[in-house]
């Protein structure tokens, strides 16, 4: 198993100054972040850490000034999208992971696909579904079954596996419930996995099994049916080339720090990327703790060195 090869930065816990753990916010994944930031809180409180845990609601940011810097935990719309980002580089706050152009289009998955292929990147093909009328498109152009999914949503929320053509309408409404932007992508009959990156390094790389249809909110947060391989069962040289390849598409995304990239391996063994994570989930379900703890290091240690990726600028944010 591949060690991380991780040496840290900052050695003393006041150099961080006092750190505002962002977390809970106002996406259909607060829930979520409200338990990735009080695992995240403990642990930098147990590392020595000034820590101090921020539920943000809408309308709530003038508390921030006074922070040295900020450990963004939230996900979804209004936290992983770039507007909290925004925010913080206009109060010259330095925060953890990428920076708003970042993580605009990282949370978009329309427009990730749309950049990757421009890169030469393999995704899933897709359609756009702007109007009724698209899903007939959709599917001839795609096939059964195929997945429609909001474009701006995270945690698998709104995704739908339609296996019936009679079934797109309602799939499709559901989405546009949560999302004006919703596409509609290949189903690809494979293997789904997930590469975590942090400070321009690759860790171990880990498999996802379930018995859903996919790996859904419920296989995500609730299930203990859900396996997770890592090692992943790839081979030394396949994992590094695979590795390069999302290590790509997390640049080519203009992401910094930290992410996590989902793809899918078809029968053929040929990629292709789901979608790019700015800020993965840190609770004790999430992926990013499991596959460092592979290479090595435990949560407090990970908490670490995601805490110093505020130390990198990132548009008018200073280190």
């Amino acid at each position: 198993m591949m060690r991380l090869d991780w040496q840290p930065q900052v050695s003393r816990p006041q150099d961080f100054g006092r750190v505002a753990v962002l977390m809970g916010g106002w996406s259909a994944e607060r829930e979520i972040s409200l338990r990735s930031g009080q695992a995240v809180l403990a642990a930098l409180q147990r590392a020595g850490v000034q820590a101090e845990g921020v539920d943000l609601k809408r309308g709530e940011l003038a508390g921030l000034p006074g922070f040295d810097r900020a450990f963004v935990a939230l996900h979804g719309r209004g936290g992983e999208d770039g507007v909290v980002q925004g925010v913080l580089e206009a109060l010259a706050i330095p925060y953890t992971g990428s920076g708003v152009m970042g993580c605009a289009l990282s949370m978009d998955k329309l427009r990730s696909k749309q950049l990757w292929q421009a890169q030469g990147l393999p995704t899933p093909d897709y359609c756009w579904l702007r109007e009724e009328a698209d899903l007939a498109t959709a599917v001839a152009r795609l096939g059964l079954p195929l997945v429609i999914k909001p474009s701006r949503e995270g945690s698998s929320i709104g995704i739908s596996k339609v296996e019936r053509q009679a079934d797109m309408l309602a799939a499709w409404r559901e989405a546009m419930a949560l999302d004006t932007r919703v596409l509609a992508e290949a189903w690809v009959d494979g293997g789904e996995y997930t590469a975590t990156l942090l400070q321009g390094q690759v860790l171990p790389m880990i498999r996802l099994e379930t018995p859903h249809a996919f790996y859904d909110y419920q296989a995500k947060y609730d299930s203990d049916q859900t396996r997770y391989l890592c090692p992943c069962g790839l081979d030394e040289d396949t994992e590094a080339r695979i590795g390069e390849l999302c290590r790509r598409a997390f640049d080519g995304l203009d992401a910094r720090g930290w992410g996590r990239v989902d793809f899918m391996l078809d029968g053929a063994g040929e990629i292709g990327l789901l979608e790019l994570n700015a800020v993965p989930g840190m609770t004790d379900h999430s992926l990013v703790p499991m596959s460092a703890a592979a290479a090595g290091m435990d949560f407090e240690t990970l908490v670490w060195a995601i805490l110093e990726t505020s130390l990198v600028a990132s548009g008018g944010g200073q280190p």
